[in-house]
C-alpha cells in the first residue's frame, strides 16, 4: 500500500522510511480484523484491533518514552484509516488518554506507561458530558477534596475505549465557579467502586460509551499534575493528537479512491467503461486532487510540529479542518460512483461513509477550527 512517505519524502527522515515499511508489515493482519466472518461480534473485532496493534509494537507511537513524534503518528494513522477504522480509533485514544501523564504525570504514574505503551493496559479520555462538549469549561463533574484525597462525581459522554480500557484520564472541577480555572486531571482505574461503564453504539463500530462516577474516591496521587492544570492538560493533549486525525481521514480517502477507481475501471454501461465517461473521470480528478491537497495540510503541520519551536496552532486546525472535509468529500464520490452497491451493508465505501463523519466532530468540530483559523487571521497572525 502507498503511504505519504512514498512520493512526499521531503517531509520526511530515514526513521519515518523505516516506520513506513513496519507498517505496511502490519497492514493486513490489521484489514483482517474486518473481514466478514472473522469475529463472532464486535467486541471480539475490538480485543483483536488491540493485540494486532500491541504485536505490531505499534502502541509505543502514542505512549513514548520521549517526544512525541507527530509525522510517525501520522505516518500510522494514515495506515490504520485505509486499513481499519476501528484499530485507528483505539490506537489514537490510547494517546489521548495517556497524553496527560505524558506531560505532567508524577512518578508513580509514569511507570504505568511502560504498559500502555505494550498494549498491557487501555487508556480512554473522559473529558465530554452531556452538557459540555465544545465549551470545555462548563464541566461538570466534581472533584470535591477530602481528607487523603478527592471523591469523583459526574458523567461522561461518547468516550472512546471505553468497554476495553482498565484506566481514563478524568477531567473534572475542583471549583465550579472558577469555569476552566478549576478544572483538574485525574488517573482514574476503572475497577475503582462508584464507576459504572456504559456501551454506547456509533454508526462506525469502535469501542465507546459512558462512564458514570457515583461518589468515586481516589487518592491525592491520582491527580495528575497541579489542581487548576486540567484545561491546560486537556488542551495540550488535543492539540498534540489534533493533526493526526487529518492523517486518518487521508488514509481513508485514499482507500475510497482506490476502491472507486478499482470499481470504475471493471464496471461498463452504455456500451463502454465508467472509467472512459467523462463525468466519472471529473469526479475522479476531483478526489485526487481533494486527497493530495488534505495530505500536503496534514504534513505540512506535522513537519513544522516537529521541527520547529513555533506554535503551530493555526496551521494544525487547517490541517485538520481541511483533510476531514475534503476526505468526506472523496468518500462521497466514492460512494456515488458505486450506485447501489456503495450504499450496500458491507461495501468497504459504505463503511468509510460512516466511520469518516465522527473525524468532522470529535477533537474539534469543524466549526471550532473555523473559529481558530478566522480568529487568527482577524488578529493577523497566521
Amino acid at each position: 500500500m502507498k503511504l505519504s512517505s512514498d512520493d512526499l519524502p521531503m517531509f520526511f527522515a530515514e526513521p519515518h522510511r523505516a516506520l513506513a515499511d513496519r507498517l505496511r508489515s502490519a497492514a493486513a493482519t490489521l484489514a483482517a480484523i474486518e473481514a466478514p466472518g472473522a469475529h463472532a461480534d464486535e467486541a471480539s473485532r475490538d480485543r483483536a484491533a488491540v493485540d494486532a496493534l500491541a504485536r505490531a509494537n505499534l502502541l509505543e507511537l502514542v505512549v513514548p518514552t520521549g517526544t512525541l513524534d507527530t509525522r510517525a503518528l501520522c505516518l500510522a494513522r494514515e495506515m490504520l484509516g485505509y486499513v481499519s477504522p476501528r484499530a485507528d480509533s483505539i490506537f489514537a485514544v490510547q494517546g489521548l488518554g495517556t497524553h496527560p501523564i505524558v506531560l505532567a504525570g508524577n512518578a508513580e504514574q509514569r511507570l504505568h506507561l511502560q504498559a500502555f505503551a505494550r498494549g498491557a493496559g487501555i487508556a480512554a479520555f473522559a473529558l465530554t458530558e452531556p452538557e459540555a462538549g465544545s465549551d470545555v469549561a462548563s464541566i461538570q463533574t466534581r472533584a470535591a477534596a477530602t481528607a487523603d484525597g478527592y471523591r469523583l462525581d459526574g458523567d461522561k459522554l461518547f468516550i472512546s475505549n471505553l468497554g476495553i480500557a482498565d484506566h481514563a484520564t478524568v477531567i473534572a472541577t475542583t471549583d465550579p465557579t472558577l469555569g476552566a480555572g478549576g478544572l483538574t486531571a485525574f488517573w482514574l482505574p476503572l475497577e475503582t467502586p462508584g464507576v459504572t461503564v456504559k456501551p454506547m453504539q456509533a454508526i462506525a463500530p469502535h469501542p465507546i460509551g459512558s462512564l458514570e462516577l457515583r461518589g468515586v474516591m481516589v487518592p491525592a496521587a491520582a491527580r495528575i499534575g497541579e489542581v487548576g492544570q486540567g484545561m491546560k492538560l486537556a488542551m495540550r493533549t488535543l492539540d498534540a493528537f489534533r493533526v493526526s486525525v487529518g492523517a486518518a481521514a487521508v488514509g481513508m480517502a485514499r482507500r475510497a479512491l482506490d476502491e472507486a477507481v478499482g470499481f470504475v475501471t471493471q464496471r461498463s454501461q452504455f456500451g463502454k467503461l465508467l472509467s472512459e465517461q467523462p463525468l466519472v473521470q471529473a469526479h475522479l480528478a476531483d478526489m485526487v486532487v481533494d486527497l493530495d491537497s488534505a495530505r500536503l495540510l496534514v504534513l505540512r503541520a506535522a513537519y513544522l510540529k516537529d521541527t520547529t519551536k513555533d506554535r503551530v496552532t493555526t496551521e494544525v486546525s487547517i490541517a485538520k479542518l481541511g483533510a476531514t472535509e475534503a476526505a468526506q468529500r472523496v468518500i462521497d464520490r466514492a460512494v456515488q460512483l458505486f450506485g447501489g452497491r456503495g450504499v450496500m451493508t458491507g461495501a468497504v465505501v459504505e463503511h468509510l461513509y460512516r466511520a469518516i463523519r465522527p473525524l468532522r466532530i470529535y477533537e474539534g468540530t469543524s466549526e471550532i477550527q473555523r473559529t481558530i483559523i478566522g480568529r487568527a487571521l482577524a488578529r493577523g497572525a497566521t
